[in-house]
């Protein structure tokens, strides 16, 4: 299995098979491995499960004979109850939290990842092919190796390793796709490579000819892959839960990008609903671990650090109750997995209530002392509720015991209530009843807080009616996304040999390669050379030898005695050309075949009724005067040549302007068919 890119060369020439992968350790027979390929196993399930209903819907829809809508109707009803039977083993799977977590997490509430999304396998080599012979005119079959790299780089990225590693693999096929979109996927052609994922939540497959798909697919996948990293870190140590923390915030940031970035993705785990919710329950996982970072080694025992960690409970119940209210709103409801919102609605009320316990401990176990200052508290107590308890005051609290006591029993009886709740929720789903560590968690809160309520119970208590009122959650914890950083990964054009992406692209189109024999004459070769990465020829002398044997204005020389110079400088190009010591040069030439139209529209142009003609040459040297060229050769200048062969070369086209209300002829100017690119200068 593929796990990431090496840092390829970036001078043009192949990599080697040895060093382009690196190879990782196979998860072939991990829990987690297994259960992505039931998921895969159940796509597909769900796959022909589909087609079969479609075929039955449309067949009661054509049939009028009653014998036959019964049979159909059977089937229909049959093939129902098997898709909802799928559907809910794939649920099953996506709460399965328990392989994901770290195996010393036995008192930490498991968390939620995501699963990663499924694939079909696709096929690019005879469309890749075909378009390299056709858009480039080269030899397809001299990108074999590069077309299997492909293949084996999209069918690692299915299975990632659950690490760094993994998400550098990713990274790395997602900015190759950068490079696959913009050499063989025109935007006005189909270049019939169909993308097929299944959607994460129902399984339901989504198939387009666009490479977007492949593109915001491979996001969701990476977000997937931290929420799994961040599952895995060890939540008993300070570094894992900071490395927790971390990994959340980066899978929302990736979720954001994806939701910013791809706005019409056809399957709904990545419609902006849905993603909304997912990164809202992602930044409430990482408060949920910032919070656990809070009190793991201890609370101190101090008034106002008591406040501030029952406030910071309260805020963590707070953001889990908004993603259940999401979680809760059509159409999410009914394609987010039903044992997330409970599980979820668990942990609101869990933490509400370890909110109310810590506040009953302050008030009734919390003993002042003369340091102690006492408006401080007195603030605190003042901005720990709403509203203050009837007859209460945040003074009267802080002095009298007794109203301390009694309001901290309230809590108490608060707590208890919410831990119940959570208790009730968990047991009303089956999946979560399954989950051992979830129950004994919650069973050991709630006894710690009987527990504390039988210490301070009376007889007498039922007389005291007080009620707790709601606790203001507060939190310096500021739940941010982590923006992706996807160039922090360098990949390798698979298909660089093509050349430099800025030319060799879909938005050009070249003529075939052609070979041209330059001769020295007089020691110059007659023409100019200019830019780098591929050199192109200009300020050529239509009368040397170059040109008669076809080199034209504007050409790219791509190889140089058969030596591919695609990637070479004007300097290097020129080494090449004087160091073979030979009078006579083979070169290989393209030219860019949709140049004429700009450059006719370039040429002449109308402006309030008055006619502008302007001078081709002129124009052409006036665009490149800024452009570094480097002389093949010693020679006149251009304009000086121009000037002397001026019957030999058209240097002006001038087109006609309509006089007003008397047109002098009918005959409407227009270049000759036979024009091409670069003979339009001369």
């Amino acid at each position: 299995m593929t796990d990431a890119l090496l840092p390829g060369n970036l001078n043009g020439k192949r990599l080697s098979e040895q060093n382009y992968f690196r190879k990782g350790k196979s998860i072939a027979q991990t829990g987690r491995s297994k259960l992505q390929n039931q998921r895969a196993s159940l796509n597909q399930q769900i796959l022909k499960a589909m087609r079969m209903r479609a075929g039955a819907e449309n067949l009661l829809r054509a049939t009028a004979n009653n014998k036959i809508r019964e049979q159909v109707l059977l089937e229909l009803s049959f093939v129902n109850s098997n898709l909802q039977r799928l559907k809910e083993e794939l649920e099953r799977l996506n709460i399965s939290v328990e392989v994901y977590q770290h195996t010393e997490q036995a008192s930490n509430i498991p968390l939620i990842p995501l699963g990663l999304k499924e694939t079909k396998d696709v096929d690019f080599t005879t469309a890749f092919k075909d378009f390299i012979l056709e858009h480039y005119s080269e030899d397809a079959s001299e990108y074999e190796n590069e077309l299997a790299d492909l293949m084996d780089l999209r069918q690692a990225c299915r299975t990632p390793s659950r690490d760094e590693a993994g998400i550098e693999l990713l990274m790395s096929y997602f900015q190759q796709l950068g490079f696959l979109e913009n050499r063989f996927f025109p935007p006005s052609r189909n270049m019939g490579i169909l993308f097929t994922w299944y959607d994460s939540f129902t399984g339901v497959p989504v198939s387009q000819p666009n490479i977007s798909l492949e593109k915001a697919s491979i996001l969701f996948n990476i977000a997937a892959l931290y929420t799994q990293i961040g599952t895995r870190c060890n939540r008993q140590t300070k570094i894992g839960l900071e490395e927790s923390v971390t990994t959340f915030q980066k899978a929302a940031g990736v979720l954001n990008y994806l939701k910013e970035t791809f706005t019409h993705t056809p399957s709904y785990d990545m419609s902006p609903a849905m993603l909304g919710m997912l990164i809202k329950m992602l930044l409430a996982e990482a408060h949920e671990c910032y919070f656990e970072k809070m009190i793991l080694s201890g609370i101190q025992n101090e008034f106002c650090t008591l406040l501030k960690v029952a406030q910071e409970a309260a805020k963590v119940s707070e953001v889990h109750m908004q993603v259940y209210t999401l979680m809760n709103q059509a159409p999410i409801k009914e394609n987010v997995p039903y044992s997330w919102s409970v599980m979820v609605q668990v942990k609101a009320e869990h933490y509400k209530a370890l909110t109310n316990y810590f506040v009953a401990v302050i008030l009734i176990d919390y003993q002042l002392n003369l340091s102690d200052d006492e408006d401080k508290q007195e603030k605190a107590i003042a901005q720990l509720y709403d509203s203050m308890p009837e007859g209460l005051t945040a003074q009267t609290i802080l002095k009298d015991q007794q109203q301390r006591t009694l309001l901290g029993k309230a809590h108490l009886s608060k707590a208890i209530r919410c831990h119940e709740e959570a208790i009730r929720f968990s047991t009303l789903c089956s999946t979560l009843r399954q989950i051992d560590v979830l129950q004994n968690i919650l069973s050991a809160f709630h006894q710690r807080s009987l527990l504390k309520f039988s210490q301070h119970q009376k007889h007498d208590d039922f007389l005291d009616l007080l009620s707790a009122p709601d606790i203001v959650s507060k939190t310096e914890y500021q739940a941010e996304m982590i923006p992706p950083q996807l160039s922090r990964v360098k990949a390798t054009d698979l298909f660089q040999r093509l050349g430099p992406l800025s030319v060799f692209s879909v938005k050009q189109r070249w003529s075939a390669p052609r070979k041209v024999c330059i001769t020295k004459e007089d020691g110059d070769f007659g023409f100019l050379l200019k830019c780098d990465s591929p050199v192109q020829v200009v300020s050529l002398d239509p009368l040397c030898p170059s040109a008669t044997e076809g080199l034209k204005e504007g050409d790219y020389i791509v190889s140089v005695e058969g030596e591919d110079c695609k990637w070479c400088s004007t300097s290097q190009v020129m080494d090449m050309l004087h160091g073979t010591g030979e009078e006579s040069i083979e070169i290989q030439v393209i030219s860019i075949q949709d140049q004429t139209n700009s450059l006719h529209n370039k040429s002449a142009t109308y402006y309030a009724g008055m006619q502008k003609t302007y001078s081709l040459v002129c124009l052409a040297m006036d665009n490149d005067k800024h452009t570094k060229t480097q002389k093949a050769t010693k020679k006149l200048s251009f304009l000086s040549w121009g000037f002397r062969n001026r019957q030999k070369a058209a240097s002006t086209i001038c087109l006609p302007s309509e006089v007003k209300g008397k047109p002098k002829t009918d005959k409407v100017f227009s270049f000759p068919s036979s024009l091409s690119t670069e003979s339009a200068l001369y």
